[in-house]
């Protein structure tokens, strides 16, 4: 059973590549959006809030994205040994979700949004996090799991989001 859990990691050494190039883009798509929000948002500055709880919520947004963000890069451990586990993928916000540094971006660029009150910050937002979520984060972990195999399949198993 216990060699069930495991798997021997005999794969091509490009895998940590091919993951490290699947995140850099997704973080760069991100990145194009936010300066894309905020160009439209210069050129047509529509305002969406017009109340002032959109400040404090911003900043808590912002704040909470970062400090996530932060955890995640702490906490991220590097799955090269030879025989792996689920476990070796469960440490720090990984333990509640399988893409911690995405949702902290998503996070921290709509607290921005909410701050500078940029409608096409927001909009730009959440459009890149649910594209991302379609394209990179779906090819991350189809990665993950052709070169961890049943682990990283337990893993996603007992981590939803």
């Amino acid at each position: 059973m216990l060699d069930q859990a495991k798997v021997s990691i005999e794969k091509a050494p490009n895998h940590k590549h091919e993951i490290h190039r699947t995140l850099a883009h997704s973080y760069t798509f991100y990145f194009t959006f936010l300066l894309l929000g905020i160009l439209m948002d210069f050129i047509f500055p529509i305002k969406i809030f017009t109340t002032s709880f959109t400040l404090p919520t911003g900043f808590l947004f912002l704040v909470l994205g970062t400090v996530i963000i932060l955890w995640a890069q702490l906490s991220y451990v590097n799955v090269d040994s030879k025989e792996i586990a689920k476990e070796h993928f469960c440490k720090g916000p990984y333990c509640y979700t399988r893409n911690p540094t995405h949702w902290g971006l998503f996070l921290s660029i709509l607290g921005f949004g909410l701050i500078a009150n940029g409608f096409f910050i927001v909009l730009f937002t959440v459009l890149s996090h649910l594209l991302a979520k379609l394209t990179f984060i779906k090819k991350y972990e189809s990665v993950m799991l052709h070169h961890f195999g049943a682990p990283y399949e337990e893993y996603k198993k007992s981590v939803k989001i």
